[in-house]
């Protein structure tokens, strides 16, 4: 089995199925598990994440630019069996039509499949839909995953619920939608600015406050954090942390678990200390 991975978080789910080692072919921004620097890249960006400002990759974003290029000749070199892809965001990933258009002009055709999961449970249903195409079991690794959810929830359950805003992008703010209220909830905490599999949009700070949050997130999509730490708002908020959005949140892949037990640390102590690159709280604003 010849894998192309054209989704970060679709390359979580080969991993987490114990397929890793038939990918073949992956994004620029696949980034686990380790050793998957060795897989050839097939995608490209022109947009620098670490030059350019949140308002700027937002402005090139929206007047049209193209964020992805696709190699279509070295896909078609790579004879994949199966190309995961997806078709919620262009901005998260290469777009679907890109995808098509390069497989219908190769040698031979591929399984395309794209997933597109917006709540947690169509997340972890991902698993299931890659692990039939790719002929392998994956129940007990659902399992696995949803116990380790039941246990933060069974450990939180009582607890106060702090409410918490969860913040993707910077400049323009915007709140963090899909499955990333569901994880705040499954955390023992109050989700604010958007509802369980919501596309959310573009608000103001003054928003932000108007919902008196006790705990704001920081995990710009696509942002690792010392990435985020250079960009911080210019606002008086509450208690607030820097997370690694693109490990844990911003991917609909199976660390979105891991990201529920961070958050569960981060809003009660619960579980293990997330280290620097998973959580980190900020001083006070003065």
């Amino acid at each position: 089995m010849r894998i192309v991975s054209l989704l970060p978080a679709a390359t979580d789910v080969v991993a987490e199925l114990g397929l890793a080692q038939h990918l073949v072919g992956r994004t620029h921004e696949c980034d686990w598990p380790a050793g998957i620097e060795s897989v050839p890249v097939v995608t490209s960006t022109g947009v620098d994440q670490f030059t350019l400002s949140s308002r700027e990759i937002n402005t090139t974003v929206h007047r049209g630019s193209s964020l992805y290029g696709l190699d279509a000749d070295l896909l078609n070199d790579l004879k994949p069996d199966v190309v995961l892809t997806q078709d919620l965001c262009d901005v998260c990933a290469i777009s679907y039509r890109k995808v098509t258009e390069a497989v219908r002009m190769m040698d031979a055709g591929p399984t395309v499949l794209s997933l597109e999961p917006s709540t947690l449970d169509e997340v972890l249903d991902c698993l299931k839909t890659v692990g039939d195409v790719l002929g392998v079991d994956s129940a007990d690794k659902i399992a696995a995953l949803r116990h380790r959810i039941d246990e933060v929830e069974r450990r939180t359950r009582h607890l106060p619920r702090p409410r918490v805003a969860p913040i993707e992008w910077l400049d323009p703010v915007w709140p963090a939608g899909h499955w990333v209220p569901e994880q705040i909830a499954k955390a023992g905490g109050v989700p604010l600015l958007a509802e369980k599999g919501e596309h959310t949009r573009p608000i103001t700070w003054q928003a932000v406050h108007d919902a008196k949050p006790d705990v704001v997130l920081l995990m710009p999509c696509g942002f690792p954090p010392e990435r985020t730490m250079r960009e911080l708002p210019d606002e008086e908020l509450p208690e607030t942390w820097v997370l690694d959005g693109p490990s844990y949140f911003n991917r609909p892949g199976p660390r979105v678990v891991r990201g529920i037990e961070v958050l569960a640390h981060v809003l009660h102590g619960v579980g293990p200390v997330p280290d620097d690159t998973e959580a980190t709280r900020l001083a006070p604003w003065t």
